[in-house]
């Protein structure tokens, strides 16, 4: 059975992630170590080329050169992961290319506080030969190394771009207005809604169509909806946040 993150919204309706295991995530250490492996010999190619040139010229440039290489060797091994995790909302180029991603424990996105503390326990975690972390996940319910327990982070799964095209949600297509009162929706309660309709691909069958009745269900106590309303519960939830995004002048 597949582990998964389940999250209960201020709403009390229950938002899965799964959670992705040591294989995939060793598999993008292995692929974002590759990258780090061939920028370090193009920096040593390109370093020997310009200290033989510096070095001519001044003994006390070639030095400096020297320390320059070995500080930038230093950043793309401490840096690397910290940095695309902070400007790519929780992937590097390997958690991309595997799709998975670094979420909070709250699934919300990690900011930079947690992409640089997560990383800074990864010289921890990868003694010896990674064998910490590796026991941590094995160890851990919710497969975490120590840097996420430390930033209290997760590591997930999420669905390849063309396979979420099939089922996610487009406004444009979706069906005229709704008839409803929209403004009575929260700011909170249609963001759920459309985190559900971004997200149910991602779901079981099951899940899906639960979370979908569920949150209908809400949202139709407050509308006042009438029972045969609700039935069809995943298009209502389309019209409703379509209609709100027109509303709010959305784009």
């Amino acid at each position: 059975m597949e582990d998964k993150l389940t999250i209960e919204t201020p709403e009390q309706i229950p938002l899965e992630f799964p959670l992705a295991g040591i294989g995939s995530r060793f598999l993008a250490a292995a692929l974002d170590s590759l990258i780090q492996f061939v920028v370090l010999i193009v920096m040593i190619v390109v370093g020997m080329l310009l200290l033989a040139g510096l070095s001519s010229i001044s003994e006390k440039v070639g030095l400096w050169g020297i320390a320059i290489y070995i500080i930038g060797a230093f950043l793309l091994q401490s840096g690397y992961f910290a940095f695309f995790e902070a400007v790519w909302n929780g992937q590097t180029p390997g958690k991309r290319y595997v799709h998975i991603r670094v979420i909070k424990d709250s699934g919300r996105p990690i900011t930079t506080y947690e992409a640089v503390l997560r990383n800074l326990m990864r010289i921890i975690d990868s003694l010896p030969g990674y064998g910490i972390g590796i026991l941590s996940m094995l160890l851990s319910s919710q497969n975490k190394r120590l840097g996420d327990f430390v930033a209290g982070t997760v590591v997930v799964h999420e669905k390849p771009l063309a396979g979420q095209a099939k089922v996610s949600w487009n406004p444009a297509q979706t069906a005229g207005p709704s008839g409803y009162d929209v403004g009575q929706l929260s700011p909170e309660e249609f963001q759920l809604i459309e985190t559900f309709l971004l997200r149910r691909g991602q779901l079981a069958a099951g899940v899906r169509y639960k979370m979908a009745r569920q949150i209908a269900t809400r949202i139709g106590d407050k509308l006042q909806l009438a029972p045969e309303e609700r039935v069809q519960a995943e298009p209502l939830l389309e019209r409703l946040a379509n209609e709100y995004r027109s509303r709010a002048q959305y784009r």
